[in-house]
């Protein structure tokens, strides 16, 4: 027996969009998964992602307009130099 652990499922109905259904069918097979362990990952990734202090507080200093400052992508070396440069 594996390492799996149990999880409770309850069966539940939505009406949705044939236009919506038919692309979450075609998402799903091109990600390999039954469309209900594809709608299920979708929906928890929705539902539990929820984003700690630091990525909180770089959201807040963007919506101010703080600059943080230029990201120069030239070059490899000019990309690093700007990106150490950044406090």
């Amino acid at each position: 027996m594996g390492t799996e652990t149990l999880v409770n499922r309850k069966q539940t109905v939505f009406r949705l969009s044939e236009d919506l259904l038919n692309r979450l069918r075609a998402a799903a097979k091109r990600e390999n998964q039954s469309l209900n362990n594809y709608v299920e990952n979708i929906l928890t990734d929705v539902v539990y992602r929820q984003p700690n202090q630091e990525t909180l507080d770089a959201i807040q200093e963007a919506r101010e307009g703080k600059f943080a400052g230029t990201i120069d992508m030239n070059d490899f070396d000019s990309f690093m130099k700007s990106i150490n440069s950044i406090e």
